[in-house]
């Protein structure tokens, strides 16, 4: 049986934590990409998967990354981006990776070229499924944003639309002497097949438009039986910001991606070939919080990335990217901090390679926010040092950021065992992460943890008990050694993020670390 390969399309017309990309001897690429499946419930929850592919049995396909584009938001966003495809490109080539190129409608400029009677060459093959434009199909149900204005951003309008003004693919892609060159959906698949080239990760622009429906693209390949994915970073959307949902514009291109990962392909970044932070828009302001989830104790790997969905990316607009384990000791992806606002961690134990971990420490070394919860307090240093275990240490994470002094916690796992109870006084109260959060003495099925002393520069806003113990910080806030503002709470249990009331606490807590207005509701929803 022949092995699995990719394909990488970048699409510019008419449409995923994060990956670490290592090269193994065996010419084989192993990524990390992530998807969105639906649970019982109807709710969609993001997954990450390991890929190992064979870049002898892969191929990019660059499609409709024009010179020029009839909205003027359309043509710079290209432009900006072509940078990084180059490198992408650049790099799979080292790798063996094939590229075709499919800047449609423009195949009379390239008719003479090698590239071009090399595609149109290819021994035809038979396609599964009927060539042709794939229109919004009734599995996937309606796209998440309103285009049907064409999609264009520009302000006030754009007067142009629907003028075919492109005449090649932009310059700043390098066509090599053994690419290819076609638009057209039987040749590529042609090219495809007498390559040996079986799976698809589509890149580029537009994804809610060519990204899906070329005859080359996404919806195409997966009916046509290739493994999809999606370089969501190196993609855009024709989308109005002044239509539904009215959200900002990279974030209606970030939600047709997530359509994507639901119902079509799963999703990787530009870093799986350059090994650099994703791409990001110059113009793409909005919050970024990195999230890092390491840990099998309490779920976090699911229960936080749906409480950020719902309390920072739809309710605030923020853009979350979300790091998870790779088996032991290891969180790929961490060159993204390069580009966050936040840090986020939920992380048990572990002891990280050392060019992860100085992604981590250089984001902390810079002074920005932090946020932890639950087992940050021990995050990456294992109980008793594994001498097999190579990487590097941060013990003092817990003392120098977050301002704890964790050393063990209460026995009270057992529904049988005597309760803890968590509680804010009347002074903890005035503070604004405790806006519409409830003081009131209650019980909590997060067992306690030991972390006094705090740091002298931490403010402790919440208190916890075991039976007649002395009284323990549960949450808190500080000033990190390099002058980080900092939130962490103990809390974390997958009952904690069923109350409302600590769900407020934690999207205070962030809300606080980044300096935005705290929500005034006196009540939690």
């Amino acid at each position: 049986m022949r092995a699995s390969s990719i394909i990488f399309i970048a699409l510019f017309g008419t449409l995923i934590s994060l990956s670490e990309f290592v090269e193994a001897a065996d010419d084989t690429l192993r990524f990390h990409s992530q998807k969105r499946v639906e649970n019982d419930a109807g709710v969609s929850e993001l997954q990450q998967e390991m890929n190992e592919w064979e870049a002898s049995k892969t191929a990019i396909v660059v499609c409709d990354m024009w010179d020029k584009h009839w909205c003027k938001g359309a043509t710079s966003r290209v432009a900006e981006m072509a940078p990084t495809m180059e490198k992408v490109l650049k790099q799979a080539r080292k790798q063996g990776v094939l590229i075709i190129h499919a800047p449609s409608s423009t195949m009379d400029y390239y008719e003479d070229s090698r590239q071009r009677k090399a595609a149109r060459n290819a021994p035809t093959s038979k396609m599964p499924t009927e060539n042709g434009w794939r229109n919004l199909g009734e599995k996937e149900g309606p796209l998440p944003i309103d285009d049907s204005d064409g999609g264009c951003d520009d302000w006030p309008a754009c007067g142009n639309v629907n003028q075919n003004v492109w005449s090649r693919q932009i310059e700043t892609l390098s066509i090599g002497r053994n690419d290819f060159i076609s638009d057209r959906g039987q040749e590529v698949y042609n090219i495809l097949e007498a390559e040996g080239r079986d799976n698809v990760i589509v890149m580029g622009v537009h994804v809610n438009m060519c990204v899906l429906g070329r005859p080359f693209s996404i919806r195409a390949n997966v009916s046509n039986g290739k493994k999809v994915v999606l370089m969501k970073d190196l993609t855009d959307s024709m989308y109005n910001s002044r239509k539904p949902p009215f959200v900002d514009h990279h974030r209606g291109t970030e939600l047709v991606a997530e359509h994507i990962e639901t119902h079509w392909a799963p999703s990787i970044t530009s870093s799986v070939f350059t090994g650099m932070a994703p791409f990001r828009f110059a113009k793409d302001e909005r919050k970024h919080a990195v999230f890092l989830l390491h840990e099998k104790e309490y779920d976090t790997a699911r229960t936080v990335p749906a409480f950020a969905k719902k309390e920072l990316e739809e309710k605030l607009g923020w853009k979350c990217t979300y790091l998870f384990g790779d088996g032991l000791h290891s969180i790929p992806g961490t060159q993204v901090l390069e580009d966050a606002d936040l840090l986020f961690v939920s992380v048990r134990r572990q002891i990280l390679p050392q060019e992860q971990m100085s992604y981590i420490k250089a984001y902390c070394e810079s002074g920005k926010p932090v946020v932890g919860i639950r087992t940050a307090s021990h995050a990456f240093a294992e109980r008793k040092r594994n001498p097999n275990t190579t990487g590097i240490q941060w013990p003092e994470f817990d003392q120098d950021i977050l301002g704890g002094n964790y050393n063990g916690h209460f026995n009270n796992k057992s529904p049988d065992s005597p309760r803890s109870y968590i509680w804010s006084g009347e002074k903890e109260m005035t503070h604004p992460i405790m806006t519409g959060v409830t003081g009131e003495k209650r019980v909590t099925t997060s067992w306690l943890y030991k972390v006094r002393p705090l740091a002298t520069t931490a403010t402790a806003i919440m208190w916890g008990q075991f039976e007649d113990d002395e009284a323990e910080p549960v949450t808190w806030t500080n000033t990190g050694k390099w002058g980080n503002r900092v939130f962490y709470t103990s809390l974390g249990h997958p009952d904690d993020f069923e109350s409302p009331d600590f769900r407020r606490l934690l999207s205070n807590g962030i809300r606080w670390a980044v300096g935005s207005p705290v929500e005034s509701e006196s009540k939690v929803n």
